[in-house]
């Protein structure tokens, strides 16, 4: 058999293995881990539930400690009113928050970022803002502002600019110096090294600040509901509480739960929006080369 006979022969399935592969819109290993990533969470889930129905049901546990899964999926149905409506006012207080700390953060890390003096003197203050309890605080915002949406926009805000500052700041920081220097080869100027090398580089250390504050303006927005709430998610909470209803007090957690998915998966297709389909596989590469 001549090499050519031979070349053919044991080339010619890898060649249409990989003309076949060419021709699917994903391989078999990417679809298949697509599907993992959600079936597993979703098959704990579920075994958490059903775990937690028969354990209420094994042992008669009172609906006051601990009520089953379906006695919360009941009190949701029966409540889907009050939820919706109360879950609507807390919504427009975490967005506004959430809005408020990247209005705020975001310039307020590119000065830090640009000035080194104005970073010394702010930058202590803070991180020792952090450290005080906003709960502490909050009864101050009831006395100055009273008890409508203002106090819970401002302590969602509180909570979560902080992270929008910090990952602003890392993510202008990270870039090499080595891409400054060929931008600067290349004529570019100052501003124009920023736009198109320093800011696009920080994109996705930015975005991952903007996944934690969203997650924190949640928190953020029930705290303020707690103290100076007269309507939200936070003062339903009290009023279950209050009632001994403790199937509600759930029904409103799975409430608050949704609404923090909703918004977290909101920042993320913004994301994939901004930011060019390879950034967020590049920066797993680097992680997994570490």
């Amino acid at each position: 058999m001549s090499d050519g006979a031979r070349s053919s022969g044991t080339e010619g399935p890898a060649a249409g293995k990989r003309a076949s592969n060419l021709r699917r819109p994903f391989p078999v290993s990417t679809q298949w881990g697509k599907v993992r990533s959600f079936l597993i969470p979703t098959l704990v889930m579920v075994s958490v539930l059903i775990a937690w129905e028969a354990g209420t049901r094994a042992f008669h546990v009172p609906a006051f400690l601990l009520p089953s899964p379906s006695m919360i999926a009941d009190a949701i149905y029966r409540n889907s009113t009050i939820l919706l409506r109360e879950s609507a006012i807390t919504a427009v207080e975490i967005a506004v928050g959430f809005a408020l700390s990247i209005l705020v953060g975001v310039p307020l890390a590119l000065a830090i970022f640009m000035w080194p003096a104005f970073a010394r003197t702010v930058y202590p203050l803070l991180v020792s803002s952090q450290a005080i309890p906003k709960v502490a605080i909050a009864p101050f915002f009831l006395v100055w502002f009273g008890f409508g949406l203002l106090p819970k926009v401002l302590i969602a805000f509180l909570i979560a600019f902080f992270p929008v500052v910090i990952n602003t700041v890392m993510g202008l920081a990270s870039i090499e110096r080595e891409k400054v220097y060929l931008a600067q080869t290349m004529g570019l100027g100052p501003l124009a090294t920023f736009f198109k090398i320093r800011m696009p580089h920080a994109l996705p250390s930015i975005f991952a600040g903007f996944k934690i504050a969203i997650t924190l303006a949640v928190v953020g927005a029930v705290v303020g509901e707690f103290v100076a709430g007269q309507a939200g998610l936070g003062y339903l909470l009290l009023i279950a509480n209050g009632s001994m209803d403790t199937a509600l007090m759930f029904a409103g957690l799975a409430a608050l739960t949704f609404l923090g998915i909703v918004f977290f998966l909101l920042i993320g297709v913004l994301e994939r929006i901004v930011l060019p389909p390879h950034a967020g596989n590049g920066l797993a590469q680097g992680h997994g080369s570490l």
